[in-house]
């Protein structure tokens, strides 16, 4: 089932986004935030949570780009699968989910900025749509090393 993410998922969400940092590929943040720093760095819009029961097995949310007008309809997405539910379909099916719901919204392009290490979730993406725009080389340092991220996009057909 895919719901609404709600204050009340956060931990679970924190803990999936941990296992995440510890991957040192999946973003160039090093610390869980709280649930405060989280609701706000990402919109109200379009934040959902993958759940069998009351476990949630992935996340996903939406940031701006920009807080120009001109920008209100693209964003950057995040989306993080629990390492024990990865290869399943779940990503799949709450990105293809994030995308419908964010086309509802008004939004017509998303955006990915993504280690190029990170192969499954550059696959993740291709197979919802998204296409490779560019490379950003030594954009940002993790851990007094420099990576690189490539850039995705997703336009509706508006």
């Amino acid at each position: 089932m895919i719901q609404l993410l709600l204050k009340e998922h956060y931990p679970q969400v924190s803990k999936i986004y941990a296992q995440g940092l510890i991957t040192g590929i999946a973003t160039f943040e090093t610390e869980v935030p709280t649930w405060k720093q989280w609701d706000k760095k990402f919109l109200k819009k379009c934040r959902f949570v993958a759940l069998i029961g009351t476990e949630v097995l992935a996340w996903c949310a939406l940031n701006k780009v920009s807080n120009r007008a001109v920008y209100r309809g693209v964003a950057e997405d995040t989306i993080y699968v629990a390492p024990q539910h990865r290869g399943k379909g779940i990503g799949k099916l709450l990105l293809k989910y994030l995308v419908s719901e964010s086309e509802k919204e008004g939004f017509w392009s998303l955006q990915a900025a993504i280690f190029p290490e990170n192969e499954a979730s550059i696959q993740l993406h291709l197979n919802c749509g998204f296409r490779i725009v560019g490379r950003r080389e030594k954009i940002a340092q993790r851990g007094g090393k420099w990576f690189d991220n490539k850039l995705l996009e997703r336009r509706t057909s508006i």
